[in-house]
């Protein structure tokens, strides 16, 4: 049985990879045209035409998704959303599932791939996190993108988490930007990913239903430090993540 599952996540992955493209290269040039549509509202448009895109494959490679706390989101507020971080999939379900115009933070390297680097810059704010330099000047970009009314999408644990704890010590990033421009983080948790493409098995892929949660807003103390409310989020993202796993 297990050779023949190793066999089948090799097929799905095949599958996976040729609905993948195909399907970009058809929301490819609609993407495109929201570069030449002011921010927000390009962006808001850049987001629905990748949550479609995302609804369309998902289901195609078996991967049907669950969303839940979208109400968290208050109308005419900019949030910081912190997403853990698992697998290579979450990365095509936190932004277009976040509602509403928003971009995250990506390493700057996925950018030079032919076509789909376009439609990964318009998506994101690019770093290189082995420049500090480059890493102050995302930050300030971070800050631009709130200050236009779009939401940070940021995985505060940096990379995927590779340990048997349910997440990693998280960066100060999000919180010091939380806290520099007065926007609330909205804790999201992603269920399931590491189960579809798993660390440590190259060319796998294996179909399984997924969830995000979006959990209510959490704001710093007036009175209180990023650092607290670093760990502040970090206890209510590890307490979701253990109780709702399944």
């Amino acid at each position: 049985m297990k050779i023949i599952k190793e066999i089948l996540g090799r097929v799905f992955a095949l599958w996976a990879l040729v609905t993948f493209l195909i399907t970009f290269l058809i929301i490819f040039i609609p993407s495109m045209v929201c570069w030449l549509i002011p921010e927000p509202k390009g962006q808001d448009i850049f987001i629905k035409i990748a949550r479609i895109w995302m609804n369309v494959w998902l289901n195609l490679v078996g991967c049907p998704i669950k969303v839940k706390g979208t109400k968290n989101f208050m109308p005419g507020e900019t949030y910081v959303v912190t997403c853990n971080h698992n697998s290579l999939m979450d990365v095509p379900l936190s932004c277009p599932y976040i509602p509403g115009p928003n971009k995250t933070i990506a390493k700057s390297s996925f950018a030079k791939i032919p076509l789909f680097g376009f439609f990964y810059m318009k998506g994101s704010v690019l770093v290189d996190r082995k420049s500090e330099s480059s890493r102050r000047r995302s930050f300030e970009k971070m800050k631009d993108v709130l200050n236009k009314g779009m939401h940070m999408s940021i995985y505060p644990e940096g990379t995927r988490n590779r340990t048997a704890e349910p997440l990693k010590k998280f960066h100060d990033g999000a919180f010091k930007l939380s806290a520099d421009t007065g926007c609330a983080i909205i804790p999201a948790i992603m269920f399931n990913t590491k189960k579809v493409l798993p660390m440590g098995k190259p060319f796998y892929f294996w179909p399984h239903k997924l969830e995000i949660h979006f959990l209510p807003a959490v704001r710093i103390n007036p009175t209180g430090s990023s650092s607290e409310l670093k760990e502040k989020v970090f206890a209510i993202m590890k307490d979701h993540y253990v109780n709702n796993l399944h």
